[in-house]
């Protein structure tokens, strides 16, 4: 077992040990993970499908958004100032589209962007 196939095995042993043996494990077709799994001797338990890891890698979406972000700076505290500026703006003007009707809309979106000549004037 290699390297990766190692921290497969130390990522499942935690889980096994706390609740044991499960009857189905749910994975991605890595096959690291199928090298732990034999090592465990779950191997038959495992399934891999095209759709079964769906809730799995869902669950994952908040973290990679936030790696992403992070590949474009230096230092976490950048990376929390930016966010935290960039948040108030975008919910100041952010105007969901789907709940106005297109009149309404319009005559929200004129009034954001007036305000915000306004803010970037001054």
């Amino acid at each position: 077992m290699r390297l990766n196939g190692k921290a497969a095995f130390k990522l499942l042993r935690r889980p096994m040990k706390r609740h044991g043996k499960a009857e189905v494990l749910v994975t991605d077709k890595l096959l690291s993970q199928g090298a732990a799994m034999k090592v465990t001797g779950t191997a038959d338990r495992q399934e891999t499908g095209r759709w079964l890891n769906n809730r799995a890698e869902n669950s994952h979406q908040p973290f990679k958004r936030w790696e992403r972000a992070m590949l474009r700076f230096k230092r976490i505290q950048s990376l929390q100032s930016f966010i935290c500026v960039h948040a108030s703006v975008h919910s100041h003007f952010n105007q969901e589209r789907h709940l106005y009707s297109h009149d309404n809309f319009k005559l929200n979106r004129d009034a954001a962007l007036s305000k915000r000549r306004q803010l970037c004037s001054a």
